[in-house]
Parts: structure tokens; C-alpha cells; sequence
């Protein structure tokens, strides 16, 4: 039987260094990386069209809220996680039930809500 297909994750961030610290620890967790998006008309077209199992997003991005993107992938069925440093009480009522990672995390914070995102996705999840 075939291996199954790397997990394809988005990322949206506009922080160039945060981006790349982001991209490694998603390639070290044996995914794909789509993007990283810096801006927001970016990550809206990434959303409607590209190929994605999950998505993680800074909520702020260069001003912008990121919502108008969370609810594209909602509406696409695939699941999202917010990097904010205000934590899941700064979101929105309806988007406070979406995974959020405190910003900074680290290499294991993010694998572990990686790793239930993408539980039933028909993806390998992690890197052996």
C-alpha cells in the first residue's frame, strides 16, 4: 500500500522571521508548506484555491484581521489554527473555538495542535 501524502499546511505571516521560524517547524513536523502569505490579498487567494489540509494563521496581518481568510477555509472545510499573541479570548465569539497558539510558541506547542487539526485528514501527519 502507498504512503500517504504530506500534509499541505498554509501559512499566513506577516513577520519575515516569524514566517521562516514557522516553515521550519511545519517542515521539521514532516508537512508541506503553502506560502508563507505576507499579505492579506495573498493568503485569501492561497485559501480559495490552493490545495490545503490546514492552516495556520497570524491573526493581524499588516494591520488587517485575518478573519475574511478563516472563514474562506471554513467554508472549504479544512482546518485552521490562530497564532496571536492575544490569545483566544481576543478573537471574535464565533472563531474562539478554532484552535489558537499563544505567540511565542515552540516546536512542541505547535506539533501537538498540528497533530489534532489534522486527525482526520487523509495526510501523513508527522515526520518518523
Amino acid at each position: 500500500m502507498g504512503e500517504k501524502p504530506r500534509c499541505c499546511i498554509l501559512i499566513v505571516e506577516d513577520e519575515a522571521m516569524i514566517a521562516m521560524l514557522v516553515e521550519d517547524m511545519v517542515l521539521d513536523f514532516g508537512s508541506e508548506v503553502v506560502g508563507p502569505a505576507a499579505k492579506m490579498a495573498d493568503a485569501i487567494s492561497l485559501a480559495q484555491s490552493a490545495t490545503l489540509d490546514a492552516a495556520i494563521l497570524d491573526v493581524n496581518v499588516s494591520g488587517s484581521v485575518i478573519f475574511p481568510v478563516a472563514e474562506i477555509l471554513s467554508k472549504r472545510g479544512i482546518p485552521y489554527i490562530f497564532a496571536t499573541g492575544y490569545g483566544s479570548t481576543g478573537l471574535p465569539p464565533r472563531f474562539q473555538r478554532h484552535p489558537t497558539l499563544p505567540k511565542p510558541f515552540t516546536y512542541q506547542s505547535l506539533a501537538e495542535v498540528l497533530r489534532d487539526v489534522l486527525a482526520n485528514q487523509p495526510c501523513h501527519t508527522e515526520a518518523a
